[in-house]
């Protein structure tokens, strides 16, 4: 009988210490991922040295070579084949990954300069996205990502209360405007609170939390991501969507009620 394949999952992780936290989180997300059964690739971005501009090197061959659109000229390098050998390989490697998995600690709200160049040069245009085809119809819906980070604030610091606001919201370009927008059903990122400061006591519990959490990622909450379907051929939000809210009595910002609906659009009524 022949054995099935192995699920596939691919890290990529960001930190120019090797012996960083970050690492340490990432080696026991990897353990416990290649214990349930996965494939596990990784991208050691600064081992790699990776680079994280994007430039008109990264054609081999360009459709326009007296000005360059970088998203058109990714299509163009796409269908010809005809990009920088390293783009290539990222490439191929998140196409066959079920889960992506981003590795990094936060920098200014953001992803470390390295880890956002990554997505520039490899989340191209045409394959990863394009048009319509973003957030549930993009190419990498049915697939799953997960963000695991690391920051100097305290955990009462985030949230709808703390003076940061939510970490959602603070890694909203990654969240949704990266990994949400080419399709993928992003799992609520795992988060370790002023790890520069705590003992090492403290740094252990948080890498077995993060074990734990990883073994039961099945289980995990998603986050609520546009769905096309609250949507006309030029997305604008259908009538009928915004009355089933304004039905409801609820009120609030244009964001807010935006949310509301394609959360109930993509929650089973058995849940709601």
């Amino acid at each position: 009988m022949t054995a099935p394949t192995p699920r596939k999952a691919h890290i990529v992780y960001a930190h120019p210490e090797p012996k960083s936290f970050v690492a340490a989180m990432r080696d026991r997300v990897s353990e416990r991922l290649t214990a349930d059964g996965w494939q596990v690739g990784l991208s050691d971005l600064h081992a790699m040295g990776f680079n994280p501009v994007a430039s008109a090197a990264d054609f081999v061959e360009r459709e326009k070579p007296d000005y360059l659109v970088y998203s058109l000229e990714q299509r163009h390098g796409w269908q010809r084949r005809a990009l920088a050998p390293d783009i290539l390989a990222e490439v191929e490697a998140v196409r066959q990954a079920e889960l992506l998995v981003l590795v990094f600690p936060v920098f200014w709200f953001s992803v470390p300069a390295i880890m956002k160049g990554w997505i520039d040069r490899v989340f191209l245009s045409g394959l990863f996205y394009g048009g319509k085809r973003i957030y549930d119809r993009a190419p990498m819906a049915g697939k799953r990502a997960l963000v695991v980070t690391s920051l100097g604030g305290r955990s009462h610091m985030f949230g709808e209360t703390g003076i940061h606001g939510s970490i959602e919201l603070m890694l909203r370009p990654l969240l949704q405007g990266s990994l949400g927008y080419v399709g993928y059903e992003v799992f609520k990122p795992f988060v370790a609170y002023h790890v520069p400061y705590v003992t090492q006591a403290e740094r252990g519990a948080m890498l077995e939390q993060l074990g734990r959490e990883t073994d039961a990622l099945s289980r995990r909450e998603t986050l609520v991501f546009p769905s096309l379907d609250a949507y006309d051929e030029v997305l604008r939000p259908l009538e009928r969507c915004v009355e089933r809210i304004g039905d409801a009595g609820e009120q609030g910002s244009d964001v807010q009620r935006a949310v509301e609906i394609n959360r109930r659009l993509r929650t089973p009524a058995s849940r709601r």
